[in-house]
């Protein structure tokens, strides 16, 4: 007996001793506040919408906040995940950082547990009635648990085209409004030695705009209904839209080895250098309407060519019902703070500034890169100055109340990974040839009822 209270006396001191080190360890990786509300250097990682944008945002934050200096670091969205993974969790060189909705590439899903809760920062800026403030999607697709882990900077759409308006006056190439005459155009520039659609089909999420934009032409709101399972993929709607993707294809609109190639770079970059005359892109495109956002995007594109009279139009009514201009969007990015980041109160003073004030939202709003979070920010168009005024101004205004406008239909926010991988194989191999817009519909619908 003795014995044994001797051996249970020591396991006593081991286990306190073993607190005692791990409390130490503990202790000692504890992240400590070196910067302040007003001061501070912090190190903001992201993805979009990228240089010079985000320096001319980092400029205006300056303005009010002088002593906090902040880096931009940027990576591709494909690399996104796999560079900020080992920052994030070595705590160091990362302060704010971009996530996205979801979980998809930087998604809030999974980096959420690695940023702080910014729920008490945006209530001091905005006030108890901070949601009503804001538009509805910057908070409700990052609360996490009940808990704010990222700002919504702003919304994106898609479901257009961006043309370039002068090649179709130079080669008097009418716009297209439908199947017939979007093959026709594509004819016409390619005599000219100029690919009439672009598109980088071998990067699915793009692949995934265009067919979204083909369902709502065919049956508007099925594709989103799909998403919810309150339609079912196989619906002849959904067949009937891979049969048009597929046709994009076999009748010459897509450029031959679309899917060899990706959006970004190589069908923008093909695009800005004025070697095809149209694109699927969305709203984020709009910032490529200002000289100085396209010369940069021209330069980037290693072309010697003058900005250009960038045009949105509707994806043209390929499937005949006349129903076009519908528009889909989710929040396009939010900035999140890293609990681990020793300049906490300085990024947050940045997430705060660029998710909710006049100032920070108005240049998002005049940068035409996304819809602005902040209700109170539109874009001043006596300041905002674009390419082509005369014909564009109209145009692009236009296109953004539509955009706005939009009710009920997200862009990728409803899709869950599996869903994404399987329609991106999908979409591929209906292009391919590989899988029928029947079997391709019954894959979706399979991935789907697994996937519950």
């Amino acid at each position: 007996m003795k014995k044994a209270r001797v051996v249970l006396v020591v396991l006593v001191a081991l286990m306190l001793m073993m607190t005692t080190v791990l409390a130490g360890c503990s202790s000692s990786k504890k992240t400590e506040d070196t910067s302040t509300e007003t001061s501070g250097e912090v190190v903001w990682w992201g993805w979009t919408p990228g240089s010079p944008t985000n320096e001319k945002y980092i400029a205006e934050f300056n303005k009010q906040y002088p002593n906090i200096k902040v880096t931009w670091k940027q990576t591709s969205i494909d690399d996104y995940d796999a560079a900020i993974k080992p920052a994030l969790a070595n705590g160091q060189g990362v302060d704010a950082f971009e996530v996205s909705a979801g979980s998809g590439n930087g998604g809030v899903r999974v980096f959420g547990g690695q940023a702080i809760d910014l729920t008490d920062a945006v209530k001091k800026a905005l006030g108890d009635d901070y949601k009503n403030k804001l538009n509805a999607s910057s908070i409700t697709t990052m609360t996490v648990d009940g808990k704010l882990k990222g700002l919504g900077v702003g919304t994106v759409y898609s479901g257009n085209l961006w043309i370039n308006q002068d090649l179709f006056d130079k080669y008097n190439v009418k716009v297209p409004t439908n199947y017939e005459e979007w093959k026709t155009a594509c004819k016409t520039f390619k005599e000219h030695g100029i690919d009439g659609f672009v598109q980088g089909a071998g990067q699915g999420a793009f692949n995934m705009d265009t067919f979204h934009a083909i369902a709502d032409n065919v049956s508007p709101g099925t594709f989103t209904k799909a998403t919810r399972g309150e339609v079912k993929w196989t619906d002849e709607s959904i067949v009937k839209a891979l049969e048009l993707w597929k046709g994009l294809f076999d009748d010459g609109i897509m450029q031959k080895g679309a899917l060899g190639l990706q959006q970004y770079p190589d069908a923008n970059n093909l695009f800005m250098s004025q070697k095809a005359a149209m694109v699927m892109m969305g709203s984020w495109y709009t910032s490529n309407t200002l000289p100085d956002t396209m010369k940069a995007a021209i330069e980037s594109a290693s072309s010697s060519e003058k900005p250009f009279t960038l045009i949105p139009i509707n994806f043209p009514d390929i499937a005949g019902t006349g129903k076009t201009g519908s528009m889909f969007g989710d929040l396009d990015y939010s900035t999140a703070v890293s609990a681990t980041s020793k300049n906490i109160k300085a990024a947050t003073t940045f997430a705060v500034w660029l998710g909710t004030s006049q100032s920070g939202q108005q240049i998002i709003a005049d940068s035409l890169n996304v819809v602005p979070s902040l209700k109170s920010a539109t874009p001043n168009w006596d300041s905002v100055k674009l390419v082509n005024p005369e014909k564009q101004n109209d145009a692009v205004k236009k296109y953004l109340e539509n955009a706005m406008s939009s009710v009920d239909n997200a862009r990728f926010a409803g899709i869950n990974a599996d869903m994404n991988q399987a329609m991106m194989d999908v979409l591929a191999g209906v292009a391919g040839g590989t899988i029928t817009p029947k079997d391709g519909a019954a894959k979706l619908a399979t991935t789907q009822a697994d996937s519950k």
